[in-house]
């Protein structure tokens, strides 16, 4: 089969194309015949080796440490089942499934991401991928397209989860940046689903695009004055911020935050060295809560949602197999607004 494989850490040059053997499912596991799959942040990170180390954090690694390769990256996959390791999932054979990334550190419905598709296992950047049967999700009668469903499981999830986190519900005023990026728009989407009040943070001539996924307001952060417009935005203050950015903003922006409010954060794009006030923190009961990605019980959630179409992902653009440099390149630059999608 054809598959695309990062041969180490670097930039565009260790992208290559390969033919591969198509790979053999064990007993629980499926072999899913690709037919979208998502691009994310994570594969940037993890073929530039980003991550780090607590020992050493310009260490080359990915996101849970060293990694083999070569390796054919691509967490969010949605394809038909076209053969099964075991006669327990026969079932399976013939269905359109949306494959949950993640293996956790545990059974319950809570657990931690130990290890995910396109990282520590070989994942969907080629025509055909091995998952653990549980993880294969029916997604038969979604009135999703295979494109828009590819664009679900990393954005999208983590998107959810840390509204979960920032325990975001009907009636609270949110603030989400970064918010043209798969997260963040994810965010915007899913805070208005659950009907919130969301300001959004991005670039000026992204704010139509933005709003259009239901954002209420846009805060233009070239205008260098993100703190202040969006403190002009909800002057009684926000209940949560949802963050994917960072950086200088995070410390002084806490005071952005009702008294017992959330910051969540799930990304470090504009640094990942802060300053707090932790002062601030403490005299008004506030939290600043960690998020990576999903738990099973967040993404029976997301299923649910792919299943009923209560969001429809954006979708900026989709590559054929053969373009994954172009498709991560054009992501490096965040022209876009939305998901890019790799088509086999």
């Amino acid at each position: 089969m054809r598959a695309i494989v990062i041969t180490g850490h670097g930039d565009l040059d260790v992208i290559e194309e390969r033919e591969v053997p198509v790979p053999r499912p064990e007993p629980g596991e499926v072999l899913v015949q690709v037919r979208a799959a998502g691009c994310n942040n994570t594969d940037l990170w993890t073929r530039e080796g980003s991550y780090g180390a607590a020992e050493d954090p310009d260490m080359r690694t990915g996101w849970l440490g060293p990694l083999d390769f070569p390796r054919i990256q691509g967490a969010d996959v949605v394809g038909t089942v076209v053969a099964c390791g075991g006669e327990d999932v026969t079932g399976l054979v013939g269905t359109r499934v949306l494959v949950d990334p993640a293996e956790y550190d545990g059974p319950g419905a809570d657990a931690r991401p130990a290890d995910v598709l396109g990282s520590e296992r070989d994942g969907g950047f080629a025509e055909y991928v091995v998952v653990p049967s549980a993880r294969a999700h029916s997604v038969e009668d979604s009135p999703l397209t295979d494109v828009e469903l590819a664009a679900l499981p990393i954005a999208y999830g983590t998107a959810l989860g840390m509204l979960d986190r920032g325990a975001v519900s009907e009636g609270h005023t949110v603030l989400v940046t970064g918010a043209s990026g798969g997260v963040g728009l994810a965010a915007v989407q899913l805070a208005r689903a659950r009907g919130a009040r969301v300001v959004a943070v991005c670039r000026g001539d992204k704010a139509d695009a933005v709003r259009s996924a239901g954002a209420d307001a846009v805060v233009d952060r070239r205008r260098g004055e993100v703190l202040a417009d969006a403190a002009a935005a909800a002057p009684d203050g926000y209940d949560a911020v949802v963050d994917v950015v960072a950086g200088a903003v995070l410390g002084p922006g806490l005071g952005l935050l009702k008294a017992g409010g959330r910051w969540v954060v799930a990304g470090a794009l504009d640094g990942w060295a802060v300053d707090i006030d932790v002062r601030q923190l403490y005299l008004a009961n506030l939290s600043l809560v960690g998020s990576t990605m999903h738990t099973p019980r967040i993404f029976d959630q997301l299923v649910e949602i792919a299943r009923r179409g209560d969001v429809r992902p954006v979708v900026a653009a989709t590559f054929p197999l053969g373009q994954v440099a172009e498709a991560q390149a054009q992501l490096a630059r965040r022209e876009h607004v939305g998901k890019l999608i790799v088509v086999p």
